[in-house]
């Protein structure tokens, strides 16, 4: 849509506002920072950089591009994803290899059922020499943490992670030690194992921006794969993966999708859809602000991924399913019926009126 241009008072000594400002009530102009009404942004980095991480995990990773644009957008919008596919699909190695591609500190944690919260976030030790305990920080204290079959440990140590993913720091003592930026948590589970599992407290699930369904190759990129296996390929050679990004280009491509544009119907858009979830029928839980928000800044990451510097209601169509499809909760009806939260997802954008 155009803005409105406002011709100036020729009575008046008052300058013309910029386009952009004129387009705004006189009443809200003056309390709007400058930088609204900056230039549009630049996005010819950001598409660079990140075109770069693509090339290097394409050295190693067959197909999966929806997979990477997804985990690309939730790095951008500082956000935690949940992979979940059965064993196989790459989903631990996709994420050794996303974590490669950044030169910052990496870790992973195997999830087990005797894992303690300490065997996590760490734990303190008493120097006798000093008299006192000092903290010495566990796996979790990285910039990237993956953490393979998350569903694995119990309860006890599954809320070891609240504080941390949400408020990026951990309690320990009376202490509060902070985390390092970029902080992102990349967590794989397996859907149809039973057996040793539990599953996750709604409060955690919440905290992860994206849940992503890892599927099954296409036949051609199965061939693909094979042909390089028996070419002499093999295994995984994560060393030909190298870091592009640092934690400096990270923090300022973050700060450009902050400067994405949207719209103020694309916002009561995403605000519809998610409010939309806490009155349907098929569900008995909907999606919180939280959703609404992983939704926005989802939407404005992709935008930027994509070579926009402004929102559409497509964004948030496309990131519907992986930020919504953990945070509700299907009846016991609709779930005897075999119904999914992605067919509910998918049937509440359709009824929300697309913005023009």
């Amino acid at each position: 849509m155009e803005p409105e241009t406002h011709l100036p008072d020729p009575a008046s000594p008052t300058p013309p506002l910029a386009p952009e400002a004129a387009a705004m009530p006189a009443a809200a102009t003056s309390d709007v920072p400058a930088e609204a009404f900056a230039p549009r942004t630049d996005l010819a980095q950001l598409t660079a950089r990140t075109q770069a991480v693509r090339e290097q995990i394409g050295q190693v990773i067959v197909g999966q591009q929806d997979l990477l644009e997804l985990l690309l957008t939730a790095l951008l919008a500082d956000g935690h994803v949940l992979l979940e596919g059965v064993p196989g699909v790459a989903k631990t190695l996709t994420a050794k290899l996303l974590a490669r591609t950044l030169d910052v500190p990496f870790s992973r944690l195997q999830f087990t059922p005797d894992l303690m919260p300490a065997d996590v976030l760490g734990t303190s030790i008493f120097r006798p020499a000093q008299g006192d305990f000092e903290f010495r920080p566990g796996p979790i204290f990285a910039s990237v943490v993956l953490i393979d079959e998350i569903n694995r440990a119990p309860a006890k140590t599954q809320s070891a992670l609240f504080e941390v993913m949400e408020e990026r720091t951990v309690t320990q003592d009376g202490t509060t030690h902070h985390m390092t930026t970029p902080f992102v948590v990349l967590a794989t589970q397996n859907p149809i194992e039973q057996e040793g599992t539990y599953r996750l407290p709604e409060a955690q699930l919440d905290r992860f921006l994206f849940k992503l369904n890892v599927g099954y190759p296409t036949l051609a990129e199965e061939i693909q794969i094979l042909q390089g296996h028996h070419s002499g390929f093999g295994g995984t050679p994560l060393e030909k993966v190298k870091a592009v990004l640092s934690a400096s280009d990270l923090a300022a491509l973050r700060q450009q999708v902050g400067r994405q544009r949207v719209e103020a119907n694309v916002l009561e858009y995403i605000a519809k859809i998610v409010g939309h979830t806490r009155a349907h029928k098929a569900l008995y839980l909907g999606a919180s602000p939280r959703a609404s928000i992983a939704l926005l800044n989802g939407a404005k990451a992709l935008a930027a991924l994509r070579g926009r510097d402004f929102v559409t209601p497509e964004d948030v169509q496309f990131l519907a399913a992986p930020v919504l499809r953990h945070r509700i909760m299907l009846t016991p009806e609709r779930e005897m019926e075999g119904g999914t939260a992605d067919e509910v997802v998918r049937a509440i954008v359709q009824s929300v009126e697309v913005p023009r």
